[in-house]
């Protein structure tokens, strides 16, 4: 996909499970499991899908998936499968190597999210996976992260940001502004504090890197809001915001997390916003 100075790419990095009851929070199992299909452990398949922007002499990745420095016993929990997917062999179809990237946009610092952030070298001291890099993530999703609560402790894990600020390739930055041309940082609350969804557009075409707003097309219904949000109601809140805005302007809205397609169109539907057209982002030529 083409938007404006910049080519546009799904990265897939590979699959993990999460509990549907939790992906789905109060709707019940009758209803997400035609959606999703849950597994005999009650986990439904997710996608670990990162977004690469290349122009104005950028490669820039949005997220970086689940990583590999899982022990057996997690991995296991989790259901990460690499065997399809790796965020290597989805670079290298498009001629990149993990050197290549020079920015990198965390949306926020759950491990789903930030895992590839990291990797353990040859000596087994965990290094930024992406050397060449300056990763970007927001001042209060990284102050949560430092000193996560009860909630959310599990979901912040040290070894997935702490090497950034040692080989100094954390830059912290606070609120929503542009941070490149023609690339906005939108901020949602409901989630996690201080998530930063990623916007691309030309002001013809645009796309949006929903993060963990708007996780999988399953999830467009507003009361569709996952277990794992610090502030659901405020979730709600904000699906309506950028909802609305991506009918009015007719953006797409690109998925982390969903297992069966890159994207969707929304539209406005009798009383809400609801589902237009899935696709994958492959479908569109440069």
């Amino acid at each position: 996909m083409k938007i404006g100075k910049y080519e546009i790419y799904a990265i897939e990095t590979g699959r993990f499970k999460l509990d549907g009851g939790a992906m789905f929070g109060i709707v019940p199992k009758t209803i997400w499991d035609k959606l999703n299909p849950s597994d005999d452990r009650n986990r439904i398949e997710l996608a670990l899908r990162t977004l690469l922007i290349i122009g104005d002499n950028k490669r820039i990745l949005v997220d970086t998936g689940i990583g590999k420095k899982w022990e057996e016993k997690y991995a296991d929990i989790y259901g990460i499968d690499h065997t399809k997917y790796t965020l290597e062999d989805s670079l290298a179809k498009i001629g990149l190597k993990t050197d290549d990237i020079t920015d990198v946009i965390l949306t926020h610092l759950h491990f789903d999210h930030a895992g590839g952030a990291t990797m353990i070298d040859s000596d087994g001291i965990i290094r930024p996976t992406f050397k060449n890099a300056t990763y970007y993530v927001q001042k209060r999703n990284l102050e949560l992260a430092m000193n996560p609560n009860e909630k959310d402790r599990a979901s912040y894990l040290p070894e997935n940001f702490l090497p950034l600020i040692e080989f100094n390739q954390l830059e912290i930055v606070d609120g929503e502004f542009e941070i490149f041309d023609g690339i906005e940082l939108i901020i949602s609350d409901g989630h996690t504090f201080g998530q930063q969804l990623v916007k691309v557009s030309d002001g013809t075409r645009t796309i949006v890197y929903c993060g963990d707003l708007i996780p999988t097309s399953s999830h467009i219904p507003i009361p569709y809001v996952m277990a794992y949000d610090l502030q659901p109601l405020i979730t709600m809140e904000e699906k309506k915001k950028l909802l609305k805005r991506a009918v009015e302007e007719n953006w797409i809205l690109f998925f982390e997390h969903d297992p069966y397609a890159d994207c969707a169109t929304v539209k406005q539907g009798k009383k809400y916003v609801e589902l237009d057209t899935r696709f994958n982002i492959s479908e569109f030529p440069l």
